[in-house]
């Protein structure tokens, strides 16, 4: 079975003062559907462009990537981000709520844009939000959440959408320990059915609970 993302020999350089930056230095990976995957590394060894790159926020200087058997390199801005809404969700640490929508409403705004109608949105979204353990909080704006409820919010919202792949970036990284180990189990429950998860931390923590973990240092993948 072909892997769902397959990248070969990737590099990114930024100019910077008429000097060259790799920030990326030769990236090799396959990541399967279906599985869990941690990217760890320190600040500033290349993680964060690595997961940009792979969900097509960035490009990369050089190199070869495949998702699901297309050849990313060979499409134009447009083309990728038709398959970043079509197959890709990304959870940032500051989750991205809107701040005027309830809980309810921020789920269904990402089925809006693909024409599903209303009432398919609002039941999509009242299930996601039970299946997180949110659905007594539908009706709650972000400023009256904590931030464990509103980073379960952002998983409904993903859930909704039903993407190839969920990339998250530090997904612990805003919460305190006892909310960090709620959301892993919760992360880990959704690999568990099916989801393919990709993730970057630099928390040992939570690299453990991966199937799969890649260390990266210096810009290269060492592990």
């Amino acid at each position: 079975m072909k892997p769902l993302i397959y990248l070969k020999d990737i590099r990114k350089i930024y100019q910077l003062g008429g000097e060259a930056l790799h920030v990326l230095k030769g990236i090799n990976l396959e990541i399967e559907q279906g599985s869990f995957t941690s990217i760890m590394g320190q600040s500033g060894s290349g993680k964060s462009t690595l997961m940009n790159i792979i969900g097509m926020l960035d490009t990369p200087t050089s190199g070869d990537y495949h998702f699901k058997d297309v050849v990313v390199s060979g499409l134009d801005d447009d083309q990728q981000s038709m398959i970043r809404r079509t197959h890709i969700w990304f959870i940032f640490q500051t989750y991205n709520l809107v701040p005027r929508l309830s809980a309810l409403k921020q789920i269904m705004l990402p089925l809006v844009y693909r024409g599903i109608s209303e009432w398919e949105r609002y039941e999509r979204a009242e299930k996601a939000l039970i299946k997180v353990w949110l659905g007594e909080k539908m009706n709650n704006l972000p400023t009256e959440l904590s931030g464990g409820q509103q980073q379960r919010v952002a998983i409904a919202r993903a859930l909704v959408t039903e993407p190839d792949l969920i990339l998250w970036d530090e997904p612990t990284g805003a919460l305190d320990s006892k909310t960090g180990q709620e959301v892993m189990e919760l992360i880990s429950q959704l690999h568990e059915e099916g989801k393919t998860i990709l993730l970057i931390t630099h928390d040992a923590d939570v690299n453990a609970y991966a199937k799969n973990q890649i260390h990266i240092k210096d810009w290269l993948i060492i592990s």
